[in-house]
């Protein structure tokens, strides 16, 4: 059966791509691996309860006026209202250092004010900065790669206000341990500061859900439980897939949104492998707890906390099975319009050593696993006073948790630590989208299924 396009995975990228394609009358075809949608970004249910994988928040939150924002321009695209995804804006969140604070909201004055509070020596260096970053352009694919540290060191010069900026930029966008690209800090800045977070009342599963709708509604065709077993070439050209099932479909272009290390290792062309080094080894283990109470009427009402508690930041794979030096505290009850909750969520992530994790025998597995959430109830407390006596359920995953799902090596989050910003691949007809192609968070995602699609497919058209 030959398709226009055929996308592999059904995840934010996935199934943007496949909505804008089949908007233009191409045939087009998702096979997902797994039985859930969303990719890194999905729900399932325990409990009976509804747990989100991955949704911390939806960044690039804007006014509905602001029509050049990134979310307006997705809407646009898709063809999509506002109502449809549901985001309610934060409440706070904040960046907390052992010495130092900072809060910011969707209202980026508040950010402003406080790092003139707390660095008023630098205060008109960042302003100066922060004018730059607006009139950055970000969306080139072209632009070579430049180092983030080195350029906030050059513009900013202050140490601490340097790693209290990258904490919740690395923690919620860098595949690259200790730094990461100066084109993808920009677009995380503004996406996490200048734009804001959101979130749904019911979680991702609404914005999955809105987005299977509109590819079913536009005549995109979806097969859950079909894995890629190899993606067939010829002489470097792409023509094809297999399943797991040996059936064989063709198709004109293919667009993978598994990871270009791993779409390359389905063509089994080793003149076309990637070298070691792109493979992605930043992991995390997430800790999850739903309370009997809302985290806010217990005494804790931010949305979101950064912290790192040690005199550095540091962001890489640790030696040991979690790194607790530094992480992200996140209560989804804390944004606007969530009262209706009556129940708490409380998550943290760290950092984590795929390493460590995949050499674990399964009854050292479920050990470490206990440990973690031993860990977990600490930190519960150590915001909520007595907050693992509130408990109802706990729920966690690792780097095996991701790889399992995701089918990412080493359960990178973000991928390889090299982009490809133009989607290419040394295949022919073969293109990457999602966390590999580089545009980061969940509205990122979808521009980036969004943008190779009209890239690749319908320009030429």
């Amino acid at each position: 059966m030959h398709y226009d396009a055929i996308i592999i995975g059904a995840s934010m990228s996935g199934l943007a791509a496949g909505i804008r394609l089949a908007y233009f009358d191409k045939r087009v075809l998702i096979l997902e691996r797994h039985y859930a949608y969303g990719g890194l970004n999905s729900y399932y249910r325990l409990d009976g309860r509804d747990f989100d994988v991955g949704l911390h928040a939806v960044t690039n939150f804007c006014n509905p006026t602001d029509r050049s924002a990134p979310l307006s321009k997705l809407l646009r695209q898709l063809r999509l209202t506002r109502d449809d995804f549901d985001l309610r804006p934060q409440r706070y969140s904040q960046i907390k250092f052992p010495d130092k604070r900072l809060r910011f909201s969707n209202d980026f004055a508040l950010l402003e004010e406080q790092v003139a509070s707390e660095f008023p020596e630098s205060a008109e260096r960042f302003r100066k900065f922060v004018a730059d970053l607006r009139e950055f352009n970000d969306t080139d694919l072209s632009k070579p790669y430049v180092s983030a540290r080195k350029t906030l060191e050059e513009r900013l010069g202050d140490p601490l206000l340097i790693e209290m900026l990258l904490c919740p930029i690395m923690y919620y966008g860098s595949a690259e341990p200790h730094d990461m690209d100066f084109t993808q800090f920009v677009t995380m800045f503004k996406s996490l500061f200048l734009e804001g977070f959101g979130r749904p009342p019911d979680g991702v599963r609404k914005i999955i859900k809105a987005l299977v709708k509109k590819y079913r509604a536009v005549g995109g065709e979806i097969r859950m439980n079909s894995g890629v077993a190899k993606i067939d070439t010829n002489r470097g050209c792409m023509r094809g897939v297999t399943l797991d099932n040996g059936e064989t479909l063709t198709a004109d272009v293919v667009f993978s949104s598994a990871g270009y290390v791993e779409t390359m290792a389905l063509c089994g062309d080793e003149t076309t492998q990637p070298s070691p080094d792109e493979t992605g080894a930043v992991s995390f283990v997430e800790s999850i707890a739903i309370l009997d109470t809302p985290p806010a009427k217990l005494g804790h009402d931010a949305t979101i906390v950064f912290f790192n508690d040690s005199e550095t930041f540091t962001y890489a794979p640790p030696n040991d099975l979690v790194d607790l030096r530094s992480g992200v505290v996140c209560c989804p009850n804390n944004y606007e319009d969530h009262e209706h909750l009556t129940e708490g969520i409380f998550r943290v992530t760290w950092l984590a050593s795929p390493t460590a994790w995949f050499a674990l025998s399964e009854p050292a597995y479920r050990e470490a696993k206990a440990r973690c959430n031993e860990h977990f109830r600490n930190v519960l407390d150590s915001y909520i006073p007595g907050g693992r006596d509130r408990i109802v359920c706990t729920d966690m995953f690792t780097p095996l948790t991701i790889q399992r799902f995701t089918g990412h090596r080493n359960g990178a989050v973000y991928g390889s630590p090299k982009k490809r910003r133009d989607g290419c691949t040394p295949v022919e007809s073969l293109y990457i989208c999602g966390t590999d192609q580089g545009f980061l968070g969940i509205v990122g995602a979808m521009l980036s299924g969004i943008t190779v699609a009209n890239l690749h497919v319908l320009s030429k058209a």
